[in-house]
């Protein structure tokens, strides 16, 4: 019986594991699963906390609607009873003027036709001519291997772009525009540029896609996004999972690899994914060559803080569900959701509650990452004094600091995830690395990686038999 052991028990290690089981059972196939969870609960980023009537996510707080492999594995899973949709509301960008709408026809703060164009209050009259430029410049150099923030400015314009379209995006992926890349990120965009000849004008032909849900974008669950980490343990039936002990040493052997869990577990291993992040990978291998990649790989930090008033939601500006923070503002958070208003299961008294957000790219990050949690909600409580006008004493406050864990995806991602592949490859055959720190953001993304990596195994062990 050959054995594949999972390291790492966030989303994409359990979706691994759950469809090497589906897979099993329709195969009839003879495997051992394992899961190894440094951790005392599974989940990775996301977790679920309740207070009174508040529930908040610590980590990820919605999953993305629109990606299709998501209704079928919520059905699967019999959670369809369970979902719940966000709210209808307007985002915001706060300025030095206060908060500013972004457009609501815009998908990630790009205008999808001349009216939203027009009705954004971030950019001027010439910024808006300058943008006018995508419809009539054709791409003739931009691949998808480029800098997503030169291709969005050559085509919208510098002002549309710094203003409107990077706070938004910045919100989703860690670090600069400049430093990201276009297949990274939204790789669609090249395609709509060179399909259509317009950026502007692929959204809006393909705007049933990203606006056709109305405000039904993302899902969350009435108990919080952790009842699907619950669901899919409770239906891993084949799979052992120790968890809060992590693995310490792999090494080869004549019969494949020898895991070393720290409480002395020892088990052998035919097929090992790397799921728990590059850090835990790199010091698990403790490889010279692979450490040299996995080093190169850039990881951001965040602090998550929820802050929850005996106050009702009303209080919030009408119709909004949050603000990102433009760059050089008078407030310390990057963005702030009006959860209570965005999440109505979040607070079944309709009660206030606020979630700010503090990322390792903002100027003050380094001094916040070493403040107390009394600290870090006196920054909070002055961050949405002057913003919102809001000033009270909060009944809960709940702090998280996702310290190195967040990835982001620079120019030379792909290319030296690319060389870690082949590298684990001739060095550790049947060794793959799955997850975010490689392979894509949110949790869809996640789940599709799950999926790739147990059909992975299981044509490999067809292919071994």
């Amino acid at each position: 019986m050959r054995t594949t052991v999972v390291i790492g028990g966030g989303i994409t290690g359990l979706s691994t594991l759950y469809y090497l089981q589906n897979e099993m059972r329709r195969n009839n196939l003879d495997m051992r699963l394992v899961l190894v969870e440094s951790n005392d609960t599974l989940g990775g980023k996301i977790r679920t906390v309740s207070h009174e009537d508040f529930i908040m996510e610590t980590g990820a707080d919605s999953i993305v609607a629109r990606k299709s492999n998501v209704a079928p594995l919520i059905e699967e899973l019999g959670l369809t009873d369970e979902v719940v949709y966000n709210a209808t509301g307007i985002s915001y960008i706060y300025t030095e003027d206060g908060l500013k709408r972004i457009p609501a026809d815009a998908v990630f703060g790009i205008p999808v036709d001349l009216k939203s164009l027009a009705e954004s209050e971030l950019v001027s009259a010439e910024g808006k001519v300058e943008a006018l430029k995508d419809f009539y410049t054709p791409n003739e150099t931009f691949e998808k291997h480029d800098s997503l923030g030169m291709f969005l400015e050559t085509f919208l314009g510098r002002e549309l772009v710094q203003k409107q379209i990077a706070p938004v995006i910045s919100g989703v992926y860690s670090g600069e525009l400049h430093d990201l890349t276009i297949a990274s990120t939204f790789p669609y965009l090249l395609d709509y540029k060179n399909q259509y000849g317009s950026i502007m004008k692929g959204l809006f032909e393909n705007r049933h896609i990203y606006l056709g849900a109305g405000n039904k974008k993302f899902i969350s669950f009435k108990g919080g996004v952790f009842t699907l980490i619950n669901r899919m343990e409770q239906l891993l039936e084949c799979a052992e999972i120790h968890k809060g002990v992590k693995a310490e040493s792999l090494v080869n052997s004549d019969e494949g690899y020898v895991i070393t869990l720290a409480d002395g577990t020892v088990i052998q291993a035919d097929y090992v994914v790397l799921s728990g992040g590059s850090r835990p990978s790199q010091e698990l291998l403790q490889d010279e060559s692979l450490s040299e990649k996995f080093t190169r790989l850039h990881t951001k930090s965040m602090i998550s803080i929820y802050l929850g008033f005996d106050a009702p939601d009303s209080e919030l500006p009408s119709d909004g569900t949050g603000f990102i923070s433009a760059k050089n503002s008078d407030l310390k958070c990057d963005a702030c959701t009006w959860t209570s208003r965005k999440w109505e299961h979040t607070s079944q008294k309709r009660r206030l509650l606020l979630r700010l957000f503090y990322k390792s790219s903002n100027p003050h990050y380094n001094d916040l990452v070493h403040m107390t949690v009394e600290e870090l909600t006196r920054v909070a409580l002055q961050d949405i004094s002057v913003s919102l006008g809001l000033v009270a004493e909060p009944v809960i406050a709940e702090v998280t600091k996702w310290q190195d864990n967040m990835p982001n995806y620079h120019m030379k991602h792909k290319e030296i995830v690319d060389s870690l592949e082949q590298e684990l490859d001739r060095k550790y055959p049947n060794v793959m690395l799955a997850g975010c720190s490689y392979y894509g953001v949110g949790i869809p993304d996640c789940i599709s990686n799950g999926e790739k990596t147990a059909n992975e195994i299981v044509r490999r062990l067809k292919q071994d038999m």
